[in-house]
């Protein structure tokens, strides 16, 4: 078995563990412990919310989450010999649940799902579903089911949504001045543009005082994925999988968290996954020089693994870069193509008796797949959702007779 290097308690905060993790990046968030390369580890993780959510039928606690907390990440790990420049070899050897518990933290067999409430937070949905609602899954060894979207069960691929290297100093200034100037071009919206830095609820490993307001000051949100990686929530970085990480400071700092039971490409409902605490074996090695080497000038590069849910069937939904409640076209926009793909699913699965916010959660969950299906063809671009029809307990495909509705419920709302 790996060596634990980081450890998590899950009974307790990630501030009150042993060595707490952070929920920011910056250069100066010193390591919490150093490894070789070549060594295999593993990293124990609390759920990205740190406990906030919980076991129930209510979307209280989902409507009243403090963003502020997020992400809570294990690390940072630095790596023996690991230079800027450098390319840090990331190899994820496995990934689970908090093995051999159950309790009232999620990752103790089972994990939710969540809409964030459009005031806080958002999704990509929000403008049809600006209300807090949340599915809570229970785990069967590789499949979930909900109590909240029933006639549901799949096979997830689980993986981290966020993984990263830490960022240079000139780097992080980068980020701060040109994500300001997006809020700057509408400082009033709601959600917002983008998360400046935030000097409440900070937390930078074993940092206090003068050191901590500063990293407060300064740290940069770990919401969107960068440079240096972080929250890019790819499915598949699962088992098997090799990434290639920028190494940009010294010992490279690398952190990981936010793990996922399963999740459909795009995490759409922004608390999309399901979420969940647990562990993460890797294997780390290094390629010196290997930016260059091999061009990697902004993002990381990966290799996905070979293990996977096998679905050979899907109902697949399709949408284009058209505004169709104005009937206003918008020239190649994948992502309104995306949207409207997403939109015209969930009105296909109501009519089998789900909600717009059951079918929302379901296609957020779910391992589905997402593509870009043409973006040269002007002066509509499309996308393509596709959704195994054998995650469904019944015949889900069209026929003559037309569907058969059942009631469903309904997923957990806010009072």
């Amino acid at each position: 078995m790996p060596d634990v290097v980081f450890s998590v308690d899950q009974a307790k905060s990630m501030r009150d563990q042993q060595v707490p993790g952070h929920n920011r990046w910056h250069p100066d968030i010193p390591s919490a412990v150093t490894v070789r390369p070549g060594s295999e580890i593993r990293v124990e993780s609390r759920e990205w919310m740190d406990g906030q959510v919980v076991n129930d039928d209510s979307a209280n606690d989902i409507r009243d989450l403090n963003l502020n907390v997020n992400h809570m990440l294990s690390g940072p790990i630095a790596v023996e010999g690991a230079e800027p420049g450098d390319l840090l070899i990331v190899d994820v050897l496995d990934i689970g649940p908090v093995p051999q518990e159950t309790g009232n933290v999620a990752g103790q067999g089972w994990g939710y799902t969540g809409i964030f409430a459009r005031g806080n937070g958002g999704g990509f949905l929000t403008d049809w579903f600006p209300d807090a609602c949340k599915a809570i899954w229970d785990f069967h060894g590789q499949a979930a089911t909900s109590r909240h979207i029933p006639g549901v069960r799949f096979t997830g691929i689980t993986h981290p949504g966020l993984f990263g290297t830490a960022p240079s100093a000139e780097l992080l200034s980068r980020w701060n001045a040109r994500e300001q100037a997006l809020i700057d071009t509408d400082p009033n919206r709601v959600p917002p543009l983008a998360m400046p830095p935030q000097p409440q609820e900070v937390l930078a490993g074993t940092l206090t005082g003068a050191d901590l307001e500063r990293v407060g000051r300064e740290g940069a949100r770990t919401v969107p994925p960068r440079e240096n990686g972080g929250n890019q929530d790819i499915k598949n970085f699962s088992r098997g999988a090799r990434v290639f990480m920028p190494v940009l400071v010294p010992g490279a700092l690398l952190s990981t968290g936010d793990l996922h039971f399963s999740q459909g490409d795009g995490e759409i409902t922004f608390c999309g996954a399901i979420e969940m605490g647990g562990f993460i074996d890797l294997h780390l090695d290094l390629i010196k020089g290997g930016m260059e080497k091999y061009g990697v000038t902004t993002n990381p590069i990966f290799m996905p693994g070979n293990v996977e849910p096998r679905y050979d069937e899907y109902i697949s939904f399709i949408g284009i870069s058209v505004d169709h409640e104005t009937d206003t076209n918008h020239h190649l926009d994948a992502t309104l193509a995306y949207r409207n793909a997403c939109l015209n699913g969930i009105e296909y699965l109501k009519k089998f008796g789900y909600t717009g916010e059951q079918a929302y959660l379901l296609l957020c969950a779910a391992p589905i797949e997402g593509r870009l299906s043409g973006v040269v063809d002007i002066p509509n671009a499309c996308c393509t959702l596709y959704l195994p029809t054998a995650v469904f307990d019944f015949d889900v495909r069209p026929t003559a007779e037309g569907p058969r509705r059942v009631d469903r419920g309904q997923c957990a709302v806010a009072s």
